[in-house]
């Protein structure tokens, strides 16, 4: 069986933390075994590692996320990378592309998919190996994942299966209710409903046939090239719903959709994470500070207070999930995890003579590189603020330390290698909005083999 992660998000929900550049499963705000600070991603894939699924687990995600991917759980995790965000079923559609033409996978192999933020126990990924037993021994051409409910929430959809079971612990699906009124989610609990938790197996043909009787390419790299015209829409209202052989496994433990402010701090094992002070008659009351700055939150019940370089959100719990109807700033990501390090807007300014500056701390780790480019409209000047690295301009190689101030005027070659763990305050200057780039390599490597005087 092949497992597909899906990686997506816009970054709305857990705002400010979050944005277009960091979606909410790169958050390090829970605790691993080792009382150490992790993200959903990296919570989940040391869940399937210790699984035994990792060796035949992909991850499908955007070109935005690749480089945090990367840094978070290593650059060995093959990836599926989707050229535009176009919802679940294109997602799927291009993974199961990805694994017939490039993989080679056959057909008849069972094809497993869930989100990459689940929180769950680690049972559930047995659960999960149960889905190709499932195909395999019902003949379904789907099938599901439901949660047993612990109460009627409105906030998830719902699988209603029939009563008698296809084989053990497996019933086919009646039909499904899309996120129902607290009043008929009890009703529905009685007959035995699930929550649908968004896992989908099915066997790498069915998929395949799918895309051939709807015309679309199923070879990935013309699938990439028509990905763009795809429909914007999810597994479940182009597939799931039109398909009436579709079986279900229940599974009874823990499951939650971290999804909004007030489910994720039900997780975090502190109400603190960053510099700050929350009083001692605060309940149910967290702070997350990336800032410097100090945050204190005196005599306040049932808040979230995060701070960001994106923003600040001070928020009862309850209306927390309602954020997203509320973002609509015009402005990037003020903080991004770099494969390399990361980088941090400081400060962004538009002046009347027409220059925009942009001072940023840019941080890159011992051993890392940023690539050999040059900016067509703009200078920069750095500072060297921590650490010593390998810095060229033209191909003139340097060696560099803290305390140094570099000027590249525009259209100047340039890159720096770190020696040592360094953080650079960049300062952009330039009349043009555009950031044009010209990139001649990205790995240290390549610089060393095509540049004189770089080693």
């Amino acid at each position: 069986m092949k497992l597909v992660l899906l990686s997506g998000g816009s970054g709305k929900r857990l705002w400010p933390l979050s944005n277009d550049a960091r979606s909410k499963q790169f958050l390090k705000v829970l605790e691993n075994e080792n009382e150490e600070l992790v993200s959903m991603v990296q919570r989940v894939w040391d869940q399937i590692c210790l699984c035994g699924l990792s060796e035949s687990s992909y991850i499908a995600t955007g070109k935005s996320q690749v480089e945090m991917m990367h840094n978070q759980i290593g650059e060995s995790v093959p990836l599926i990378i989707e050229p535009d965000r176009r919802d679940t079923f294109p997602a799927i559609a291009l993974a199961a592309s990805y694994l017939y033409s490039i993989e080679k996978v056959d057909l008849n192999e069972v094809v497993a998919i869930l989100p990459v933020d689940p929180y769950v126990e680690s049972h559930f990924f047995n659960v999960v190996k149960q889905l190709e037993h499932t195909i395999h021994a019902t003949g379904a051409d789907l099938a599901l994942i439901g949660v047993k409910p612990t109460y009627p929430s409105a906030k998830y959809g719902y699988i209603i299966p029939e009563q008698e079971q296809l084989i053990e612990d497996c019933f086919k699906v009646s039909h499904f209710q899309e996120k129902p009124t607290e009043e008929a989610a009890a009703e529905l609990i009685k007959l035995n409903a699930l929550w649908n938790c968004g896992v989908f197996s099915f066997k790498l043909g069915y998929l395949i046939n799918i895309l051939k009787e709807k015309n679309y390419p199923y070879q990935y790299e013309q699938l990439v090239q028509y990905y763009y015209k795809l429909p914007k829409i999810s597994f479940d209202y182009e597939v799931v719903e039109k398909t009436s052989n579709i079986a279900v496994v229940p599974y009874q433990g823990y499951w939650k959709d971290l999804g909004t402010w007030n489910t994720l701090t039900e997780e975090m094992k502190q109400n603190q994470i960053g510099f700050g002070t929350v009083s001692d008659d605060c309940i149910n009351t967290h702070l997350v500070n990336e800032l410097e700055i100090p945050v204190t939150i005196l005599g306040v019940s049932n808040v979230v207070v995060a701070v960001s370089p994106d923003g600040i959100l001070v928020t009862d719990k309850s209306a927390s999930p309602r954020i997203k109807d509320y973002i609509n700033y015009n402005q990037g990501p003020m903080f991004e995890e770099r494969e390399w390090g990361w980088v941090r807007i400081l400060d962004d300014e538009h002046y009347e003579d027409g220059r925009r500056v942009i001072t940023k701390r840019t941080a890159i780790k011992k051993g890392r590189n940023l690539s050999y480019l040059m900016h067509l409209h703009r200078e920069e000047v750095w500072t060297i603020v921590k650490g010593e690295g390998d810095f060229v301009q033209n191909g003139i190689s340097m060696k560099v330390k803290a305390g140094n101030v570099l000027h590249i005027p525009v259209k100047t070659l340039h890159s720096i290698r770190a020696l040592s763990d360094m953080e650079i305050i960049i300062v952009h200057s330039g009349y043009s909005e555009e950031d044009n780039i010209m990139e001649l390599y990205s790995s240290w490597s390549e610089m060393t083999e095509h540049c004189i005087g770089i080693s």
